[in-house]
């Protein structure tokens, strides 16, 4: 079982998708004039109903993106992978919706309130601000604040009952009754953009769900409810699936594990140290290495160029190329990675104080 809170490091994509019905995303984006880059590369794999979205953005309709956190950790690479799609969905004007998972976060991590704001305001909408998205185009909530969730939440608990829950998420008979509730607190994260401030009335506009496979749980349950209350006229949301980042040491990133992740707060120390001691596709020996040539495929370092560093997806091939041949060894090809995240840190350091200061505001003007 794959749950939001409990996920294997060696996930069976393709068997995945297989049990639960999603999609292979690289059908339909040949139908997109201008695919993210992480749609070219695979790295975004899987789809629920896209072509709604593909619909909106080729005909210029309004649509909904809604990417929620759980502000449990410091903010690493793997998270920003999700800001990379919002700024891509931000070029369509789409309305962009940031759910604070700070009711989850209690209900299933034991944080408090004020720790949950405080980590989703320095770490997550700071970056999420310094990395480009635009603040007066983006609605930011924390949801033990949010009075439209909670009470469409509320409204929507009718619309399931427990043996549903413990189908999809495994709950048992010691789960708290406030970890049973964050589900629904999800699903109404999920449907609000569709409805107005009135909770009755239909807007009509598709919404999409960017995440990580773990989170399918949520989207099939969101699913399952919209169509049951047909009286709001829900359109099923649309959903991505993107791979998780390999850790640094090999296994999933974790904010929880420092040595296995490069957060967006790193020094330059830090990220040299790491980057220099992460696993690679090389063989054991450089003479080996020059005979045989190299795995990108199993290398941290070329996954980071192909999920972040490196944009151009002729380069990326040249660096796949030369290290297949053997031509590039892993200390050279470590160095350059070096050199490209602290470019990218620095430039990302020297935003962050300006874009505090805007997170603080919106959260204030929230409480």
């Amino acid at each position: 079982m794959i749950t939001p809170w409990d996920v294997s490091d060696n996930i069976d994509y393709k068997k995945t998708m297989e049990n639960f019905g999603i999609k292979p995303i690289n059908e339909i984006i040949k139908n997109i004039e201008n695919p993210h880059y992480l749609m070219r590369r695979g790295i975004i794999f899987g789809h629920r109903d896209f072509e709604r979205i593909i619909d909106a953005m080729k005909n210029k309709k309004k649509f909904a993106v809604v990417s929620g956190m759980m502000p449990s950790g410091r903010m690493h690479f793997g998270h920003k992978m999700i800001v990379d799609q919002l700024l891509y969905y931000q070029d369509y004007n789409a309305e962009i919706h940031i759910p604070i998972a700070d009711m989850e976060a209690y209900a299933a991590r034991g944080m408090d309130f004020e720790t949950t704001k405080k980590l989703a305001v320095e770490e997550y909408i700071t970056n999420y601000i310094a990395l480009g998205l635009d603040p007066e185009k983006i609605n930011v909530y924390l949801q033990s604040k949010y009075n439209k969730v909670k009470d469409l939440a509320y409204i929507l608990s009718k619309r399931t009952n427990l043996s549903e829950m413990r189908a999809i998420y495994g709950f048992g008979g010691e789960t708290n009754i406030g970890h049973l509730f964050a589900p629904l607190i999800q699903v109404a994260d999920i449907l609000h953009p569709q409805l107005e401030d009135d909770l009755k009335t239909s807007r009509g506009i598709p919404v999409v769900v960017p995440v990580g496979i773990d989170q399918d749980p949520h989207i099939r349950l969101t699913r399952d409810i919209a169509n049951r209350a047909k009286e709001y006229k829900f359109i099923p949301p649309s959903s991505t699936y993107h791979r998780f980042m390999t850790g640094l040491l090999g296994g999933k990133m974790s904010s929880s594990k420092p040595d296995t992740a490069i957060f967006l707060t790193d020094d330059e120390k830090s990220v040299k140290k790491k980057i220099m001691s992460c696993k690679t596709g090389g063989r054991s020996t450089l003479e080996e290495h020059k005979k045989l040539g190299g795995i990108p495929e199993e290398c941290v370092v070329y996954e980071l160029y192909a999920y972040h560093l490196i944009k151009d997806d002729k380069e990326l091939l040249e660096i796949y190329e030369k290290c297949k041949k053997g031509e590039l060894t892993c200390g050279k090809c470590k160095k350059y990675c070096y050199e490209k995240i602290v470019e990218f840190l620095k430039d990302l350091h020297e935003k962050r104080e300006a874009a505090k200061e805007i997170a603080y505001k919106i959260i204030n003007n929230q409480l």
